[in-house]
């Protein structure tokens, strides 16, 4: 047994104590060792970061531009849009829509708008806000990209005024370095002050009193609080936002700015929803400066898109188009003379009326070999309304939509002098019976395919759609150019679906073209100031369509200028062409072509209020016709391609029959084409034209079977 005594247990417990103090105190002495080597490399490393920080400060400060000139500083660059003869069509430049005044006469509620939605610590910070660059890096870093700026006004004033807009580290650092500098030469007020009169509105409108008396047509003093928070509003996207363009998101930005003034307690919610329910009452627009307004504004938003708003209006670039401003002038004639045309008292078959009740129009005409636009007239005066209709309207086409029928039919097999039954019929669909009617009320019984498409005959087309598969013909649409959603149903020939006029003429560009897509294009190239090209246009087309099939296609659509609804568009020249009549008469087309041409017109209301009985192959196929005569001057008359693998047959519509001697004297006989082997090749015998009297005199019902479509 072994027996310890409490001293030698204490003896021992000390013992380890000890060496677990010494062990201690040694890593005590590593740790401080490590803790000084820390603290001096951070020193080193800190004095390091702040030489390098004032090295850079340095680099950058000898490339600044002198502050003290940023009160008198107006951009001079002027960007120039020219036509392909050489006219200049726009000249976009800053200086000339900018009014210059002082703070004491801007609406208070204005400035207090303005610090609210850009920069809420701009009354405390000294150019820079740190937590402002700090919250703007974390989201660069998170989203691996320069999304935020953390710019205060201050910066944006340094800029606007000397530095490039894109996004840069380098052009970061001068922000700072000159907001700082900016700051220090002057007043809160005079910084503010500098920027209501610098920062862009819009339109070309430089400063808030321009701002002011084009949007509102008063003074920036006078301005409300619903029309401050407007004009706010629009700072971070001007045109996107403007009142005269887009109302409806003119008024979301103005809840926006009502919302943030609400939040810091500049006004209560109840001033705001006041605000917001205020009505606006825009300037009416002052005569624009652009020649062919329309087509200006249209490649002003494309330069926009491309380049941003800032390069546009101060970069000083050259801008060559593809508008031919002396066919431009022609069609804005045209427009002008048929609008007034609409306004003159007419005797319809319905009655005498006052007008045709329409107040708008709208023309365009491209090259369908390479897309250039040459004429473009979007409405009746671009100075009261700049929407453009061309491209912005989105509308039925009525009828105009057929030809995607007949290019499906004829590639399923139809030909042209198929022989269709216009007949009463009615569908049942998911909504209930479908009954088509013809644009006259009647049915003219058996006819060719051809005769068909030249009437417009709305029967037979829903039929063919029913045949062929809606959603074939919206394949068939689709390779042609429409872009918009389409509905595969069965209403489809009669334009259902709503279309822009652009796009629509790009589908029939292809048709003149033979099956050949190409867009359609406005601008040809983009220099920069020095000449230095920033931008040309590459011709590029895609077989979309076959060639043949097109080809029978546009052979069939030429009687509709020839016999048809579109005899009024009719020249000593070959033209093929489309009429379109929408129900209730709320929109009226034409769409025609030459080889070397296709040309869109249309007329109707933006309101969608009906016309009184115009249709497309009434007023839009005359204005068609007026502006083509002058067009096509000097262009030689070109014949379309004609169909191959056809042959001709002489038929009875009433048997689609081959004619013979039993036909009779009065029966409507035609020569027709065919795709080889498909013609007929039985001959009328007193037995085929027997069973068809019989079964037209005893039939009288006003619906038949589909089985019943083709005659036997």
């Amino acid at each position: 047994m072994i027996f310890r005594s409490k001293r030698a247990i204490g003896k021992l417990s000390r013992s380890r104590s000890s060496s677990r103090l010494r062990r201690s105190r040694s890593d005590y002495g590593i740790l401080k060792r490590l803790g000084m080597i820390g603290l001096k490399l951070g020193l080193f490393g800190g004095a390091l970061g702040i030489v390098i920080a004032f090295a850079v400060i340095a680099f950058y400060s000898r490339q600044l531009p002198d502050i003290d000139t940023i009160s008198t500083y107006i951009p001079a660059e002027t960007t120039k849009i020219y036509s392909v003869d050489g006219i200049i069509l726009a000249e976009l430049h800053q200086e000339e829509n900018r009014i210059r005044i002082p703070i004491d006469t801007i609406s208070p509620i204005l400035q207090k708008s303005v610090i609210a939605m850009e920069d809420t610590d701009f009354w405390d910070h000294k150019g820079i806000n740190i937590r402002g660059i700090f919250r703007a890096l974390y989201r660069d870093i998170m989203a691996m990209a320069f999304v935020e700026g953390g710019s205060t006004l201050t910066q944006q004033l340094a800029r606007n005024l000397f530095l490039e807009k894109q996004k840069k580290i380098e052009r970061k650092i001068k922000e700072i370095l000159m907001a700082v500098d900016i700051e220090r030469k002057y007043t809160k007020t005079e910084i503010l002050e500098l920027y209501l009169n610098q920062v862009y509105w819009g339109h070309n409108a430089y400063g808030i009193e321009s701002a002011s008396q084009m949007y509102f047509g008063k003074k920036s003093k006078d301005l409300t609080l619903a029309e401050s928070a407007g004009l706010v509003g629009m700072l971070n996207g001007p045109e996107l936002f403007s009142p005269f363009r887009h109302f409806d998101r003119f008024k979301s930005r103005q809840r926006v700015v009502l919302g943030r003034l609400t939040e810091l307690g500049i006004i209560d919610a109840s001033q705001a929803e006041d605000a917001f329910n205020a009505q606006l009452l825009l300037a009416k627009r002052k005569k624009h400066r652009y020649k062919a307004g329309y087509f200006s504004s249209y490649v002003v938003d494309q330069l926009i898109e491309m380049y941003g708003e800032e390069a546009v209006y101060t970069s000083g670039m050259k801008v060559y188009t593809t508008l031919n401003y002396a066919l431009q002038q022609h069609a804005e004639a045209v427009v002008s003379e048929y609008y007034a045309y609409g306004q003159k008292a007419f005797a319809l078959k319905d009655g005498r009326v006052p007008s045709l009740n329409y107040n708008e129009a709208a023309l365009l005409a491209v090259d369908p070999r390479n897309g250039y636009i040459v004429a473009m007239q979007g409405g009746v005066d671009f100075n009261e309304s700049q929407f453009n209709r061309t491209v912005q309207a989105n509308r039925q086409p009525g009828s105009a939509f057929k030809p995607f029928v007949y290019l499906a039919a004829f590639d399923k097999g139809f030909s042209p002098g198929t022989i269709v039954s216009d007949a009463p019929v009615t569908f049942n669909t998911t909504e209930g019976p479908y009954s088509p009617q013809n644009y006259t009320l009647t049915f003219s019984g058996n006819l060719p395919l051809r005769r068909a498409l030249e009437n417009s005959i709305n029967v037979i087309a829903v039929k063919l759609n029913d045949l062929v598969g809606p959603k074939t013909v919206v394949s068939y649409a689709h390779k042609a150019g429409i872009q918009s959603p389409l509905t595969p149903v069965l209403s489809l020939p009669l334009g259902a679906n709503e279309v822009t006029m652009l796009e629509l003429t790009q589908s029939y560009m292809v048709f003149a073209n033979y099956g050949k897509k190409v867009e359609p294009v406005s601008i040809l190239r983009v220099d920069d100031r020095n000449g230095v090209p920033l931008y040309t246009h590459r011709f590029k087309e895609s077989q979309v369509l076959d060639e043949n099939l097109v080809a029978t296609l546009v052979d069939t659509m030429r009687g509709i200028v020839d016999y048809g609804t579109g005899r009024g568009a009719k020249l000593p020249r070959p033209i093929a062409g489309k009429t379109g009549t929408t129900s209730d008469y709320k929109d009226a087309w034409f769409f025609g072509f030459v080889p070397q041409l296709v040309c869109a017109t249309w007329v109707g209301n933006d309101d969608n209020d009906p016309m009184n009985g115009v249709t497309g192959g009434w007023v839009p196929a005359q204005m068609w016709k007026d502006f083509m005569k002058e067009a096509l001057v000097g262009v030689p008359a070109q014949d379309f391609k004609a169909p191959k693998h056809m042959v001709k047959r002489r038929v009875n519509w009433e048997t689609g029959l081959l004619a013979s001697n039993a036909t009779p004297e009065d029966a409507p006989v035609t020569i027709e084409k065919y795709w080889a082997g498909s013609e007929p090749t039985e001959f009328d015998t007193p037995e085929a034209i027997e069973k068809i009297t019989i079964k037209a005199n005893t039939s009288e019902k006003k619906e038949r079977m589909v089985s019943d479509f083709f005659t036997m």
